[in-house]
């Protein structure tokens, strides 16, 4: 597995198909990004992140260099943590270890490249999955903000989990 930065011309059009469901899309970006993804509307939401947090797209990609991975990487200069966002995983790549891969990927970047003293990412409790990946990797529970969000009829609590 390799990580290189998102190409919107080259990558859209895979990642767009990732999230079929409306309550996984909301699991995953809160309904930061529309549903479905729009290209318009995706580009304009990365660009705002960038220029509001330092956000940075990376695309995760097999051996072959097809994309199975997508996530955004910021550092924090003052606090010198790292934040992952927007981790996603080709559905159809589930269950193959990539998740944890690019991952681990993510945060050897973060802590090597950009010398940051931690690493940190949110995650729903109706994520179930995500949140056993996150931890396989290292990540822990720091705190808890209930009913942080609300999707139809059920209330999330975000959970924002470190690794130091």
């Amino acid at each position: 597995m390799r990580l290189r930065p998102y190409i919107p011309s080259r990558d859209f059009d895979v990642i767009k198909n990732w999230m079929t469901d409306c309550r996984e899309h909301a699991l995953w970006c809160a309904n930061r990004f529309g549903f479905p993804i729009e290209r318009e509307n995706f580009d304009a939401v990365l660009s705002e992140h960038a220029h509001q947090f330092g956000d940075c797209p990376f695309v995760a990609t097999d051996d072959s260099g097809k994309p199975v991975g997508f996530f955004c990487y910021t550092i924090n200069t003052v606090t010198n943590e790292g934040m992952l966002k927007f981790v996603m995983v080709d559905p159809a790549e589930r269950g193959k270890g990539y998740g944890k891969e690019m991952l681990k990927l993510a945060v050897k970047y973060a802590f090597d490249m950009t010398k940051a003293d931690a690493v940190q990412l949110m995650v729903f409790d109706g994520n179930a999955a995500a949140r056993k990946c996150y931890e396989r990797v290292g990540f822990a529970e720091r705190n808890v903000t209930e009913n942080a969000f609300t999707f139809g009829d059920e209330k999330w609590d975000r959970i924002n989990m470190v690794l130091r």
